[in-house]
């Protein structure tokens, strides 16, 4: 049993699961502002557009979900726009941070790659020798 909570322990403390964590965290954040948006401003836009717009016994305009009933049976188009237009701006806005991140590690990499790389202190030990014999000749 010891050994299992040692090992889960080594994984969880990952960095990449970590990292993992606080994505999924965010990106539940990011879902709840995009869901806002889509309810408050999308979905109005989609109900004037599409004609559900309809004003009550007060002559208010109140905004009504887009749907159709055909037997019966109602069909709530505005809840599928609303989620299709959802997932298009999180995938936008997940695949900019992802280029951006990528970028950003392409750099690193080319400026890793500029630096040569430092000898082995033996190396450097040998080169000062051998200078210094070059020297006494």
């Amino acid at each position: 049993m010891k050994k299992f909570l040692e090992e889960f322990k080594a994984f969880a403390l990952k960095g990449n699961v970590m990292d993992m964590a606080i994505g999924v965290i965010i990106g539940a954040a990011f879902g709840n502002i995009v869901t806002a948006l889509t309810d408050n401003f999308i979905n109005p836009l989609i109900a004037v557009i599409t004609g559900g717009v309809q004003k009550d016994e007060n002559g208010v305009m109140q905004v009504v979900g887009g749907s159709f009933t055909v037997r019966g049976v109602e069909f709530s188009y505005g809840a599928f726009l609303s989620a299709v237009i959802n997932f298009l701006i999180i995938a936008l806005i997940l695949f900019c941070l992802l280029k951006a991140v990528n970028k950003a590690m392409a750099l690193g990499k080319k400026k890793e790659e500029e630096k040569p790389a430092e000898p082995p202190k033996e190396e450097v030990l040998l080169t000062e020798i051998r200078d210094l014999l070059k020297e006494r000749k």
